[in-house]
């Protein structure tokens, strides 16, 4: 019997993630939905005697200041400050602040005077919390209250610090917005020999194979990758995988001014953005006995600093790329998928609820050709697992997996068109997604309540047939 491929038809899927296992976040928490790129939003949050307490969310410029606020009671709020993080040692939690430039992200820049003794040359106190953009010793930023004042030097003042949160230095205040991250600022880790990196950014500058095509604020990851076959199987049947993974990430924040118990009255940490992939898997793949194979191609990571008013937010942004696949080893296939959409992935507090999950999608499908030989079955998949926290702490994990799944207990090859479908017994093929992930302790950073424990998303699976029949 001839095989042909059989040509699919175009579908649509909608909320993918889960919009089906979690409700929307409360108001006043996530970001709004119509916040696009390069759009930045400010909350209006205004007291009864009329004093704006809301705060703008913007990418922060190259050089950022370091921001401090005194001890509660003292009545000295967040403020940019001259003082600059030139170096910190992790392990002992002693900073060396001083005037001077000193580093990519941390250079001071001069403002008006602040009445805080923080923002006087070479002087800060025991009780002022410090944010401070990536500097030396602290590659992911730093977010510390002083405890002690070691003494000055030349290098600046030596202090002793601890582990501060962002409610010490927002207080009161609101804010809420949807920041691009740009795509040059990833750092990628090739994984696989034959991965292409591709990018585009404000100003047309375009890097890359595809450069030329990937949308402005989108960076693209080309991958091709031989995959094991079984041990039966002729030459002829040898096993690969291709497709590309192009994302234009944005990071979701919001702070809801001071609740009870000096907590925030809400929060919300998260990342958005938009998705395309396109995969195809050919050949007859290995039996898997266990856990599907899992083949990561290229990490990535970024560290976008938020401007939050005076506040550098340092937000720890990660995702890996990978291709997974399980089967039987029986079935050979030629199959195709492409997807594109939107996606949402954070957790949100509230002083009822706590910590809760946030997760959503909105997302369609090009048309699809698949080839499915003899009895077996393969699940193949193009993914990404996506973490994202503050100051260096993971706060929100979660593993998009959109998949194609093909199976027949017989021979089957033809096409929707006039030729018609030709199947020795059953047949189907079916597209689907799988979302897993958590939530950290860790997103205690804003000053809520510690979560004693890792609350886990859910785990989504969502699966809707494409094609089929019996002959």
């Amino acid at each position: 019997m001839r095989h042909r491929r059989a040509l699919l038809p175009a579908f649509a899927v909608s909320t993918l993630f889960l919009a089906a296992a979690c409700s929307s976040p409360p108001p006043h928490t996530e970001p709004s939905a119509a916040a696009g790129p390069g759009q930045r939003i400010t909350t209006i949050d205004r007291t009864a005697d009329g004093t704006d307490h809301s705060l703008t969310v913007a990418a922060a410029p190259a050089t950022t200041p370091t921001a401090t606020a005194g001890p509660p009671g003292t009545g000295q709020r967040a403020h940019r400050t001259t003082l600059a993080v030139s170096s910190y040692d992790s392990r002992t939690r002693r900073a060396v602040l001083s005037n001077r430039p000193s580093g990519k992200g941390s250079s001071p820049t001069a403002l008006s005077p602040s009445p805080s003794p923080s923002a006087a040359p070479h002087r800060t106190a025991v009780g002022d919390v410090i944010a401070s953009a990536p500097a030396p010793g602290a590659p992911h930023g730093l977010l510390a209250k002083v405890t002690k004042v070691v003494g000055e030097s030349d290098r600046g003042t030596e202090v002793q610090t601890e582990p501060a949160t962002l409610n010490a230095l927002l207080g009161d205040d609101t804010a809420k917005g949807a920041v691009p991250v740009d795509p040059s600022s990833f750092t990628v880790d090739k994984l696989l020999p034959d991965v292409k990196v591709s990018w585009a950014k404000a100003g047309d500058v375009r890097v890359g194979p595809e450069g030329g095509t990937v949308p402005l604020g989108s960076l693209r990851l080309d991958v091709r990758a031989e995959v094991p076959t079984a041990a039966d199987a002729p030459a002829s049947a040898s096993a690969s995988v291709r497709g590309y993974v192009q994302v234009a990430p944005r990071v979701d924040f919001a702070y809801g001014g001071s609740g009870t118990n000096a907590a925030p009255g809400s929060a919300y940490l998260g990342v958005s953005g938009t998705w395309t992939s396109g995969w195809s898997v050919g050949g007859r793949a290995a039996a898997t006995t266990g856990a599907p194979l899992r083949i990561p191609f290229a990490k990535l990571h970024a560290d976008p600093v938020l401007q939050v008013g005076p506040v550098p937010v340092v937000v720890n942004l990660d995702l890996t790329c990978y291709a997974r696949i399980s089967g039987d080893g029986r079935v050979t296939v030629d199959v195709e998928q492409s997807l594109k959409g939107a996606f949402r992935a954070g957790g949100t507090f509230g002083p009822s609820r706590g910590w809760t999950p946030v997760s959503s999608s909105d997302m369609t499908s090009t048309p699809v050709h698949a080839s499915v030989t003899s009895a077996g079955s393969l699940k193949t998949a193009l993914g990404a697992e996506a973490s994202v926290g503050l100051y260096g702490t993971v706060g929100v994990t979660a593993d998009l997996a959109p998949y194609l799944r093909g199976e027949a207990s017989g021979t089957v090859s033809g096409s929707t068109g006039a030729g018609g479908v030709k199947a020795g017994l059953a047949w189907g093929v079916y597209g689907g997604v799988d979302l897993s992930g958590t939530l950290r302790l860790q997103l205690s950073l804003f000053g809520t309540p510690v979560v004693q424990r890792d609350i886990p998303l859910g785990v989504l699976h969502r699966e809707w047939k494409l094609a089929g029949g019996t002959l």
